[in-house]
């Protein structure tokens, strides 16, 4: 099909009927590419070509901004926006745009530094569900809630992919109106696609043809489509054997699902102006490498269980240092672009403050480093105070008494590899619990925090613990420390009468006593 202005007239006849049907309102997915921009273009002209008293339905303009999008496409779409409201405005006309945003519980870094995920693969995609599908479908649900039943606009095609052709085409035989299909995930929620059967060409024929009706310039649009392309060129022609400015990558600078970001490495080459963005790619290269990631990587999954086959274990999250130096390296990079990039991005926010914070009490609350790391990193690398106003701080113990008790267990049992985390996760939850008049949990959580903990090391061959007394320099921490010897005893009594489903496989309840030998020698 090639698009003329025939069959764009004939369109904007079918979204404006299709509009006036009924009173279900209207929501448009915006990226802020191509396909998207076209989309939203219609839609536009075919409304703005009402009289005023039938535009009565409005029209949310949805983009989901993950907060690592590609800081070039991520402005783009922030002025985009601006212009689309005050154009709206000004005109009379029902379109009101909408950015959402993931949680701030549940950001890519929160989950990757805060929480030690490994980096997204094929086989482990967690980001495109917390970054992109949740925010979206929350917003969808309330609007559904609201008014019963939304319709989504979307500019899909089939030319896309031959999977997009597969699942577009099925959902056409489900159609339950003229148009419309169901969405197979979200109950009451209709997808409209009016450019279904476009190919690349024909957008940017579209784009090339109709001016951008909310003031924004489509031609500036191809010129960053042409900048993320390798040779720099962009043809429009229906010429199959040339390239298409269609296949560039806008999205998250931080995506590992492709082995490289083509998009960035072209823009960066491109475009002298751009060059500031080189450490952005080289991070990502970093963080994403395949190669040496298990040894960066627990060898016990979240849960402190171990698994694997033949022979192999699947390593789990992130170390302590990885994703403290992942975390410098972050901001290290976001101060040199405040202070040497582009004037456009000196207040650039590789990561927010809302997100350091979440990371913070994942740290000290969930983890148990008590050592509460993140303000000094901050502060060493910023320069400035690490703004927190709700933390409430523990005297008890603070980076002082982290660092004797990881010499000690460093120092006289360098074999165990779990013992240090073992001690201060059991003193955190003991001296966490002290003053609190509920304590029925904590013998539990000690108990968890042995079963998580257990194992020796990697190669972990069964053999006896070395249990040599600790040496009396270990008396300048532990005689500071209010976890007590009746709490050790409790936790004895509790494991030999626990089931032995509670701790790892291939461990009796039993040994877990011996195990506590290395804990008591301390008090």
């Amino acid at each position: 099909m090639a698009v003329d202005r025939e069959k764009i007239n004939g369109l904007l006849e079918t979204i404006q009927n299709l509009y006036l049907s009924d009173d279900i309102p209207w929501m448009i997915g915006y990226s802020g590419g191509k396909d998207s921009t076209a989309a939203v273009q219609l839609v536009w002209m075919a409304i703005e070509n009402l009289p005023q008293n039938e535009r009565k339905k409005t029209i949310h303009v949805m983009n989901t901004d993950t907060l690592v999008e590609s800081p070039v496409v991520s402005k783009w779409v922030e002025k985009s926006l601006d212009h689309m409201k005050e154009e709206a405005n000004a005109k009379g006309l029902p379109f009101v745009p909408v950015r959402l945003i993931p949680d701030y519980n549940n950001t890519f870094w929160v989950n990757l530094i805060g929480r030690g995920y490994p980096f997204p693969r094929m086989k482990y995609r967690w980001c495109t569900d917390r970054l992109k599908i949740q925010p979206v479908n929350n917003f969808i649900r309330s609007k559904i809630a609201e008014h019963g039943e939304i319709i989504l606009v979307l500019g899909t095609r089939k030319q896309e992919s031959s999977r997009r052709n597969r699942t577009m085409t099925n959902l056409e035989k489900k159609r339950v109106r003229e148009l419309l299909s169901p969405n197979p995930t979200l109950a009451n929620e209709l997808v409209f696609s009016p450019m279904e059967d476009w190919s690349d060409d024909d957008v940017w024929a579209f784009l090339m043809q109709y001016k951008n009706p909310w003031g924004y310039s489509n031609m500036d649009l191809l010129t960053m489509y042409r900048g993320a392309t390798a040779d720099n060129e962009c043809p429009l022609q229906v010429d199959k054997s040339a390239p298409s400015c269609g296949k560039s990558r806008f999205g998250c600078w931080v995506c590992t699902m492709v082995e490289k970001d083509k998009s960035m490495e072209a823009m960066i080459a491109n475009d002298q102006e751009k060059e500031w963005m080189a450490p952005l790619l080289e991070f990502r290269n970093e963080f994403g490498n395949e190669e040496g990631d298990r040894e960066r990587r627990s060898f016990r999954r979240m849960k402190g269980n171990l698994q694997g086959n033949y022979g192999k274990l699947f390593h789990g999250p992130y170390k302590k240092e990885v994703r403290e130096q992942w975390l410098r390296r972050l901001l290290e990079i976001q101060k040199d672009i405040n202070r040497n990039g582009s004037e456009d991005f000196k207040d650039l926010e590789l990561i927010g403050i809302p997100e350091l914070r979440a990371i913070r009490r994942i740290w000290v609350n969930e983890k148990h480093e008590f050592d509460d790391s993140l303000p000094s990193i901050y502060e060493s690398v910023m320069d400035k105070p690490f703004d927190d106003p709700e933390w409430i701080h523990n005297d008890s113990f603070c980076k002082d008494e982290w660092k004797i008790l990881e010499e000690v267990c460093r120092e006289m049992y360098p074999d165990e590899e779990l013992l240090f985390e073992m001690m201060y996760t059991m003193i955190d939850l003991e001296n966490k619990a002290i003053g609190v008049s509920q304590r029925k949990d904590i013998v539990e959580a000690i108990n968890d925090a042995i079963c998580k903990t257990y194992y020796k090391n990697e190669d972990d061959d069964e053999k006896e613990k070395d249990r040599d007394a600790m040496p009396q320099r270990a008396s300048m921490l532990f005689s500071k420390i209010p976890f007590t010897s009746d709490a050790a005893e409790a936790v004895t009594a509790y494991c030999k009468e626990q089931n032995a489903k509670n701790v790892p496989k291939g461990r009796k309840v039993s040994d877990l006593h011996d195990r506590l030998d290395l804990m008591k020698q301390m008090f």
